[in-house]
């Protein structure tokens, strides 16, 4: 059993720079796949990054890709995402996750933390 907690979002404007943090709880941490996942108001949540239980693979969404980086640390039992160029677009609740397997769907993550708010202004 794993426990989730986000940290680090805000209010930036755009073109700035955050870097989300995901501290875990849990003797097997790096036994489990994890992701971030984000939600909008109005909008299903929609998937962001993957990382697999080494480190070694990742993946993106389009939408994403070239301007975020997501990375793990399991000695310190944390993943992180760091988020550049942001724009209004980005704006969402940034959940992460972790689950057997690295997947862009929610439902393959048996694990999620309570989110932490991303707001970028123009």
């Amino acid at each position: 059993q794993v426990q989730l907690v986000e940290s680090g979002g805000g209010l930036v404007q755009a073109g700035d720079s955050l870097r989300l943090s995901c501290a875990a709880s849990g003797r097997a941490f790096s036994s489990y796949a994890m992701g971030w996942f984000r939600q909008a108001p109005g909008k299903e949540r929609e998937y962001v990054a993957a990382i697999n239980w080494s480190g070694g693979s990742t993946n993106y969404a389009d939408s994403v890709k070239d301007r975020f980086t997501i990375s793990r640390d399991n000695a310190q039992n944390t993943v992180s995402l760091q988020m550049n160029s942001l724009k209004p677009e980005d704006t969402a609740v940034y959940y992460c996750a972790a689950g057997r397997y690295s997947s862009r769907y929610p439902e393959r993550y048996n694990y999620w933390g309570q989110g932490t708010q991303v707001t970028v202004s123009s």
